[in-house]
């Protein structure tokens, strides 16, 4: 099969906001080319390499995100990706750095893609309990883990970014037996079938992408916990009386500073909000947005170039 491979020049801030837009257009794959992830594992210790081009600390270069789209597809796809940036760029304007957007097409086969896309992939344990493991990979599990198998060629978060890592940490921290579980812009629902495996008595999961919905529930089907979470086409729970012991929102600073007046109404009282998806730049905007609607921040935690909040209400 072939497919037109899509390449996307971007930056770091602007690389999940690309990506999450790719992703609307296509089930075969997104990637993000992001050198400031090799030097932070370097830097991290967390993998070592013989040999580092020096000039990698020194040299500015753009993150590359690519999509593979099947070719017959192409040509309608690609002016419906073009309008969707040129509308991020007009949002995101004043707020977010997009770099130049500069786009290049070039015909790749498919099957190679996918089998190579795949292969990259392996069980990721984040924090003491959760392991995220691809459904096509055997996983032998440990007494103390909990297992969440994703379709990552669907669509969405794997667990490897650092805003996804650090919401489920902020998870197992603050999650007890029997907790309802809210997760708004679930995405792969990642966070809310996590939640499930952790112990939690009900999770609901809301987004505004249609796509995403179908992973979620895809997901949560294929972990055994779909009897125990709600999916929904939302911008956010439109039920007031459905309150949520913790909340989670991995987004942007911008969009959650949008959502803030409207969170507290699906929080309980002493309920926990977990937040990430924030830069530096942002992270006094979304503070003071939150703390304006009554939450207290209790925790703040940084992983690269990314930050995560804990609020309490």
């Amino acid at each position: 099969m072939l497919f037109t491979e899509l390449t996307i020049n971007t930056t770091t801030e602007g690389s999940e906001l690309i990506a999450d837009i790719l992703w609307r257009y296509t089930n075969y794959g997104v990637a993000i080319s992001d050198v400031k992830d090799v030097i932070a594992l370097q830097e991290n210790k967390a993998m070592y390499w013989d040999y580092m081009d020096e000039n990698l600390l020194s040299e500015r270069r753009d993150v590359l995100v690519k999509a593979f789209v099947p070719k017959d597809e192409t040509a309608v796809v690609l002016p419906q990706i073009r309008a969707d940036l040129e509308e991020l760029k007009i949002n995101c304007e004043g707020f977010t750095a997009l770099g130049s957007l500069e786009t290049a097409c070039r015909e790749v086969e498919g099957d190679d893609w996918i089998g190579i896309w795949k292969s990259h992939f392996r069980p990721l344990r984040i924090g003491g309990r959760i392991v995220v493991c691809p459904e096509w990979i055997t996983y032998e599990k440990q007494p103390e883990e909990q297992v969440v198998k994703l379709d990552s060629n669907m669509a969405f978060g794997t667990g490897e970014h650092e805003t996804t890592s650090m919401c489920l940490k902020l998870l197992q921290e603050y999650i007890t037996p029997q907790s309802v579980c809210i997760d708004v812009g679930c995405g792969s629902g990642i966070l809310g079938i996590s939640a499930i495996k952790l112990g939690a008595n009900y999770a609901y999961l809301t987004d505004i992408d249609y796509v995403a919905v179908e992973s979620a529930k895809h997901n949560a089907e294929i972990n055994g916990v779909l009897e125990k979470v709600t999916v929904a086409h939302s911008n956010l729970l439109d039920d007031a009386e459905i309150k949520g012991d913790i909340m989670l929102a991995n987004i942007t600073a911008e969009i959650l500073c949008g959502l803030a007046p409207s969170i507290p109404k699906n929080l309980k009282a002493g309920g926990t909000l977990i937040l990430s998806g924030i830069i530096e730049s942002r992270l006094e905007m979304v503070i003071t947005a939150f703390s304006a609607q009554g939450l207290r921040l209790e925790k703040q935690v940084r992983e690269g170039e990314w930050l995560a909040l804990a609020f309490r209400l």
